[in-house]
């Protein structure tokens, strides 16, 4: 609300205004030491495959709401499917780490179903909202994306040819720099009037309080050392069906030991407190390198 009456909707555009309304949570972020962590590469492969499948959750229910939208006019002009949607990425990741029964074995933790829930009440009923979720997620990780690509490559040792990491890589984008300008401009050019910027405001913050509700529920999950319900078992590597996709018929030739050393393997074991932290890390790295560069 102060936002809004410091910088009348005459004055601020709507992508000007999102900004201010999160700042602070920006700036929370971008100062805690989860972000520091990530970015020494402390990140294990359990954390990281737990973060994916949520994110698909989240996704397939964004985008199913997006489609839903596509031609109402509070959000046509935002519609980006081949440049932004994520879901396919995400199919793609979950399948290399989990293998082709991957939609039997990700969890769906009760955080990440309330933000589901919550993305689907406002495509079906405040459409007009919408474009307060897709702003937060698709602006944020294609700012941050390139960044977090590269130290989730190295801390978790995955294919330099982008396996597990297709989320991360926007094809359809070819700068992201100019992407997000049309994107910014389009958004301002939603008609609003000041209380329904007000309401896209409060929505955006609530959308990264869902984000945080999401990841410490993760945070208990790997803490619990289960994954759907399940004990994990500490796991020495990856499968390896999709690194060696390229050698149906056996290794090439001097290969078999270099991709062994390639596979990404999960950290040493950790204690519940320092998985806690290292969880955390990898939302507060997406949140502050996301939104610093919206």
């Amino acid at each position: 609300t102060s936002i809004l009456l410091l910088f009348p909707s005459r004055s601020k555009d709507l992508s000007e205004l999102m900004k201010e309304a999160t700042k602070e949570v920006h700036e929370q972020a971008e100062n805690t030491p989860f972000m520091r962590n990530f970015q020494k590469g402390q990140v294990s492969l359990h954390e990281f495959k737990l973060v994916t499948a949520s994110l698909y959750f989240i996704y397939s229910a964004l985008e199913e709401e997006i489609e839903r939208n596509k031609d109402n006019p509070v959000y046509a002009p935002v519609y980006f499917p081949a440049e932004l949607h994520r879901k396919a990425a995400l199919e793609e990741d979950l399948e290399y780490f989990y293998g082709s029964n991957w939609r039997g074995e990700i969890p769906c933790p009760e955080a990440t179903q309330k933000y589901v829930e919550r993305i689907h009440y406002v495509g079906k009923n405040q459409p007009e909202l919408l474009v307060a979720h897709a702003y937060t997620r698709y602006l944020g990780d294609l700012s941050g994306g390139q960044v977090l690509k590269k130290i989730a490559q190295k801390a978790l040792q995955l294919p330099a040819t982008g396996e597990g990491l297709a989320f991360f890589t926007f094809d359809g984008v070819s700068n992201a720099t100019k992407f997000k300008q049309l994107y910014r401009s389009r958004m301002n050019a939603l008609e609003m009037d000041l209380a329904t910027k007000k309401r896209v405001l409060e929505e955006a913050k609530k959308a990264f309080l869902l984000n945080i509700q999401v990841f410490e529920a993760l945070q208990e999950l790997v803490s619990m050392g289960q994954e759907n319900g399940h004990t994990v078992q500490p796991k020495a590597e990856l499968r390896t069906r999709n690194v060696n996709k390229s050698y149906e018929n056996g290794p090439a030739p001097g290969q078999e030991s270099k991709k062994t050393n390639r596979r990404p393997t999960d950290m040493m074991p950790i204690t519940p407190l320092v998985r806690w932290i290292l969880a955390l890390s990898f939302l507060a790295t997406t949140v502050a390198l996301g939104l610093f560069a919206m």
